[in-house]
């Protein structure tokens, strides 16, 4: 699926099965709260504190696309074209980026 097809496919579930989506800041408020849910586990997974029972259950992938879910909401609203803008991003950080992390002796030490 590209990045066009998902930002459809949440339009036409958004229209069909969802009523209508929330406003933009009700939104936001939304994408923070999906990307503490990978923070936590992240941190608890893959970070030095320890993981609760019931933390070891959760999915993620699933909580992932919970923020990629929420994140296309927002493009949807705002009109953003999420593979514009990210073909764009991309260049700016080829272009900004060519040397700039071969060059960087941190990431020469891992």
């Amino acid at each position: 699926m590209t990045l066009r097809e998902a930002q459809d496919t949440v339009d036409e579930w958004i229209k069909t099965i969802g009523v209508r989506y929330f406003n933009e800041l009700t939104n936001m408020a939304m994408l923070s709260e999906e990307v503490g849910e990978v923070a936590r586990i992240i941190a608890r997974r893959y970070g030095e504190q320890s993981e609760k029972e019931s933390d070891k259950d959760k999915d993620l992938g699933d909580e992932m696309a919970d923020v990629l879910w929420v994140l296309i909401c927002l493009a949807n609203q705002t009109g953003v074209d999420l593979t514009a803008a990210f073909q764009k991003n991309m260049e700016k950080k080829t272009s900004r980026d060519a040397s700039r992390h071969l060059e960087n002796e941190k990431l020469r030490q891992g």
